[in-house]
């Protein structure tokens, strides 16, 4: 039986299909995969993945592969965005495997189903953490041909008090994984990029609100897990790009015009350290007064990305 797609409802000329996945205690658990074709026939495929309260809409990200002929794919994970169902914690995991389920019958759609032969795997923030940990190790790597990180999710970017909590929430997250930090995310990274602030994004604060989700323990045990594996060197054999701002600051007043030309979410410095631990073909591109999500900055950060991943690729033989 063929897969069915339908209009997407969120972003116009796109459409999406449900991946249903196992489901758990909070109930009914699927992934969302959307998807937008080139204008001709394609070989060729992207399959991005969001941040940590976030989901896909990115529309123009969409249009800059499309209109260099490639089909553009994302995925809603688990517990967010169009993902998100009715007693689902909010953006909750245990382990960051669990988001190889999706990712490998992603691919499997983008391979199979669709018939793509060169595939990029791209992720920004906590998604560039997740892709390039499939990249190292899930059951579709090897189909992987080039891995782009956008602002990667590579440590915690806290005050001193916070940090020194970091290692007794991790280990309070193994035996209560369901206690959970309500203050964890500050409004000022989304007052910076919505409509609804000044910023230049139309934002759906029912799967981006203002304050964030709460960030249960058991997912801050899962990422500091992630972080080690990190830490300790992986093998990702494709081609891999690593962007990030020039700059990062912990979030300031609300207004600040620091926080449209700072990464205000992740610290720069440790997408520098850790990005060799990557593999053995690794590009790390800096981007001057880009912010968190780099294609989102304002101009002229944010063609400067888009150019810079476009410069990349090919040079890596994906014109």
């Amino acid at each position: 039986m063929s897969r069915r797609w339908s209009p997407d409802g969120v972003l116009a000329s796109f459409e999406s299909t449900t991946i249903e996945l196992k489901p758990e205690d909070d109930g009914l658990l699927a992934a969302t995969l959307v998807r937008r074709r080139a204008a001709g026939s394609s070989n060729r495929a992207v399959l991005y993945l969001h941040g940590f309260v976030d989901y896909f809409f990115q529309a123009h990200v969409a249009d800059a592969f499309n209109e260099r002929g490639w089909d553009f794919y994302a995925v809603d994970l688990r517990r967010h965005g169009r993902s998100l169902r009715a007693g689902n914690r909010p953006n909750y995991c245990r382990d960051l495997a669990e988001y190889d389920e999706e990712i490998t019958a992603a691919i499997d759609v983008i391979s199979e189903e669709d018939s793509h032969g060169t595939l990029v795997l791209a992720g920004h923030s906590t998604g560039g953490l997740i892709v390039a940990l499939y990249a190292d190790s899930g059951a579709r790597r090897n189909e992987v041909d080039a891995l782009i990180l956008n602002s990667p999710f590579f440590g915690f970017f806290v005050s001193l008090s916070k940090r020194v909590q970091l290692p007794f929430g991790a280990a309070l997250g193994r035996v209560f994984p369901y206690l959970a930090d309500r203050n964890a995310i500050s409004p000022r990274y989304l007052e910076s990029i919505s409509t609804a602030y000044g910023g230049e994004w139309e934002i759906d604060e029912r799967w981006k609100p203002l304050h964030g989700f709460p960030a249960y323990y058991g997912w801050i045990n899962a990422i500091r897990r992630g972080h080690a594996r990190l830490a300790s060197g992986l093998r990702i054999g494709c081609p891999v790009l690593v962007l990030h701002s020039s700059r990062s600051m912990l979030p300031g007043r609300k207004g600040d015009p620091r926080h449209r030309n700072h990464d205000i979410v992740l610290d720069v410095e440790h997408m520098q350290k850790f990005s060799p631990a990557l593999g053995e073909r690794v590009t790390v591109v800096q981007v001057d007064d880009g912010i968190h999500d780099l294609f989102l900055s304002p101009e002229p950060a944010r063609t400067k990305a888009m150019d810079e991943v476009f410069t990349w690729m090919r040079n890596h033989g994906h014109d």
